[in-house]
């Protein structure tokens, strides 16, 4: 019996995306075995930290690196970094930042949640344009004295509602200020590992527990030595803001192993298997005048990864995508998909060995006890 079965815990067949609430990524038994052998010693944190992110930052092709516990406490250790600098006194009173050089520039049309981190770090939101475009010119004219950084939340088939990322480091560099990207769920492709920072972002932060199938309570940031020996300042287990935030000795050496594998896995291998597996979903439905099933790319983060799109007959069916989502999720064994108006997504990221077959007979279940 599994500790989820004595806790009465109920699992899932993950066929919707690397979601946090749903724990992220399954790790690999390499990772596994890591994080146990990390956990039978004692060894000085910080020590740990260093040596750990230069090994990262060298398989990364950057020149430092750091594990956080998380893509949000990247942000927010970024944001310190960026606000407080050198200065201890201003370190010490964040994340009341009121004097201080606080304001972040970020685009409206690429706000989310997670951008709460920001205000956690002391920074101070200054949102350009509207939630559905923005200019150069926009930014510059946010840019003031009190500006410490342009904070760039990466998707990238959103990024057409904003300047390039390009544009956005040379306003950067122009004007003295920081840039960093949020890119947690821009895995594949794993050169986006160094693309942003050798484009010329300071610092560039990713989740720990997606793409990179490491601990889920981890994350990394990679860029520039000066900001990184900040951050090590800022962050666990020193005291000050990033003292909560603390990421322990397994999930350093998790992560740190999960880049590893990350960087030596076939990549190309992988995103074949996925497109076997859409096109499984489309021939098994093949026929089925209720439904029309299609390959629908980028997945829902903008990655470079297909999903099976199934889109539902409104005269075949009593109810919405939703609702079918819904007792997938709530049926034995519980299957995981995304759905919404009449449109449910089948993502084969998520999926291990021979699930895929499952997800599609729990699919043909629910299809046929809900048609008209």
């Amino acid at each position: 019996m599994s500790i989820y079965d004595k806790l009465g815990v109920k699992r899932y067949i993950n066929a919707a995306a690397t979601l946090t609430r749903y724990g992220g990524s399954i790790m690999p038994e390499e990772v596994l075995r890591a994080m146990s052998e990390a956990a039978g010693s004692y060894v000085d944190i910080l020590e740990l930290h260093k040596k750990a992110g230069d090994y990262i930052a060298k398989l990364t092709r950057n020149e430092a690196a750091f594990v956080p516990n998380g893509a949000a406490t990247g942000i927010m250790l970024a944001t310190a970094a960026c606000v407080a600098g050198d200065d201890m006194e201003k370190r010490q009173k964040l994340p009341f930042s009121d004097g201080m050089k606080n304001e972040i520039i970020l685009s409206q049309a690429g706000r989310v949640a997670y951008d709460y981190a920001i205000k956690m770090g002391g920074g101070r939101y200054v949102p350009y344009g509207d939630e559905n475009s923005g200019t150069i010119e926009q930014i510059e004219a946010a840019i003031t004295p009190n500006t410490a950084a342009i904070f760039v939340f990466y998707f990238e088939h959103r990024m057409g509602n904003q300047p390039d990322l390009e544009a956005q480091i040379k306003i950067a560099k122009k004007h003295g200020i920081y840039l960093f990207v949020d890119a947690a769920a821009q895995l594949p492709r794993r050169e986006n590992l160094w693309r942003f920072t050798q484009a010329g972002a300071d610092l560039a932060i990713f989740s720990g527990g997606k793409g990179l199938r490491g601990p889920q309570a981890s994350g990394l940031i990679v860029g520039r030595k000066d900001l990184m020996d900040r951050i090590l300042t800022i962050a666990s287990p020193n005291g000050g803001i990033g003292r909560p935030m603390k990421v322990g000795k397994e999930e350093i050496v998790g992560l740190m192993t999960a880049v590893k594998l990350y960087m030596e896995h076939d990549e190309e291998a992988e995103l074949a298997d996925y497109e076997r597996q859409v096109k499984q979903v489309i021939e098994a439905f093949a026929g089925d005048g209720g439904v029309e099933v299609t390959r629908s790319f980028p997945s829902e983060a903008g990655q470079p990864m297909p999903r099976a799109q199934i889109k539902l007959s409104r005269d075949a069916f009593k109810i919405e995508a939703q609702k079918l989502a819904e007792q997938l999720r709530d049926g034995e064994p519980g299957v995981l998909v995304s759905g919404h108006g009449d449109i449910m997504e089948i993502n084969p990221q998520t999926l291990l060995d021979g699930e895929m077959g499952i997800v599609i007979d729990r699919l043909k279940q629910v299809l046929n006890a809900n048609r008209v």
